[in-house]
């Protein structure tokens, strides 16, 4: 084994991904230097960077090496704030994470996404009515933020009238690196604060009176004959609203600009809506709404031929291990139709994404009612980014299309 070669780019701070995902810098590293060292903002000790598809497979799929409770972020947390975000579903290791995520497992399984399809295209239907006789939009705020909120809230049992309020608690808590929705760690905790405190509102309500929604089956189900502890209850709360809405809504925004930039891609799409189901896990993959995530290596191991010391940091680029070409044919072409895609942006193993069915979904949805009433939309300006290199997000995309009539 060897020592691991330097990433002369600080990967750890949302600079390097100012202008998008750095696609140029990871196919040099997977081809150069597939599992490196970086060095880590504010002083922190570094982390191993692993890049290629293999390997992310290879760390996703050894929990007990590979911990996902150890550490969370890439900057190490303070003992406290540690211990509150291991509570978290995605901060969880076998065999607790497997016992709570079986808490909401029945509202996302295939069979109760399939009996959903019918209101979600409704609800496709309903957000394109909005906005289809304005002839333009900012697609990000008045579409793609639209459905997934609409139907997370509905699953979890958050009133209409609520939903606005989730939508803006999630993006104080996703853009903690985007001054825009957060002026300071400190406004993130309060966000996470107000997160909890609904939380608190709402299970009290549903404890008392259940009313067949994943509120409810959190506050009276239980792990090993107990109940959630507050703060369990919150943070799961906090994750189904942030996760339910923000990760998707970034794939449907990310994957309208990739179609006009692809304009033949949109066209293919236009003259065969068979390709819709292979175009979403595309957009998935080309998107890859979330860029990275962390584990904690448990022993001395090694991977590509490079030693990584019990207690190092490893993160997993999904985004460059989605452009793999050991992995994809042509990885770097945006193809609607390609099959197999064994993309990783739902990530893969243990923590597999619990909402990918209902995800893809809604994304089919979306774009299948976009495909029939707005043919033509079209760019209007510049994507204006999140800046964040945690979540590949889109703050502002406006269109412009020919309007309609809304539907009835």
């Amino acid at each position: 084994m060897s020592s691991a070669p330097v990433v002369p780019v600080d990967l750890s701070t949302p600079e390097a991904f100012a202008e998008g995902v750095p696609h140029a810098l990871f196919a040099k590293l997977r081809a150069e230097s597939p599992v490196a060292f970086c060095s880590e903002r504010n002083g922190g000790p570094g982390f191993y960077s692993v890049f290629r598809r293999a390997d992310v497979v290879h760390v996703s799929k050894h929990p007990r090496l590979f911990s996902s409770h150890l550490g969370t972020n890439i900057e190490d947390q303070p003992p406290e704030a540690l211990a509150q975000l291991q509570t978290i579903l995605i901060n969880m290791d076998p065999p607790q994470h497997v016992k709570y995520r079986a808490l909401v497992r029945r509202g996302f399984t295939p069979q109760q996404i399939g009996a959903m399809t019918p209101h979600v295209a409704q609800l496709a239907r309903e957000v394109v009515d909005r906005v289809a006789s304005k002839g333009e939009c900012d697609f990000v705020a008045e579409v793609a933020a639209e459905l997934p909120l609409l139907v997370i809230c509905e699953l979890m049992g958050v009133p209409a009238s609520d939903r606005r309020r989730i939508f803006d608690l999630s993006n104080r808590l996703i853009g903690f690196d985007d001054p825009e929705f957060q002026t300071s760690k400190d406004d993130g905790m309060a966000a996470a604060a107000e997160m909890w405190a609904y939380a608190h509102q709402l299970g009290e309500q549903r404890r008392a009176k259940p009313m067949g929604d994943l509120v409810s089956d959190l506050v009276n189900g239980s792990v090993d004959g107990a109940k959630l502890t507050e703060l369990e209850f919150d943070n799961f709360f906090l994750l189904l609203a942030v996760a339910g809405n923000e990760t998707t809504r970034n794939a449907i925004s990310g994957g309208l600009l990739a179609l006009m930039e692809h304009r033949g891609q949109w066209e293919r799409l236009l003259s065969d809506r068979s390709l819709l189901d292979t175009a979403v896990d595309e957009i998935v993959r080309w998107v890859s709404p979330v860029i990275h995530f962390r584990r904690t290596a448990t022993f001395d191991t090694e991977l590509a031929g490079i030693a990584i010391p019990a207690g190092a940091k490893v993160v997993m680029w999904y985004a460059s291990a989605n452009r793999d070409a050991a992995a994809f044919a042509r990885a770097d072409v945006f193809d609607v139709a390609r099959s197999p895609n064994p993309h990783l942006g739902f990530g893969i193993g243990e923590h597999f994404c619990l909402g990918s069915h209902l995800a893809r979904l809604e994304i089919r949805c979306l774009f299948e009612e976009l495909l029939r009433r707005l043919p033509d939309i079209e760019l209007a300006g510049a994507p204006r980014r999140l800046r964040s290199n945690f979540i590949h997000g889109i703050k502002q995309l406006p269109v412009r299309f020919t309007p309609e009539a809304a539907s009835r």
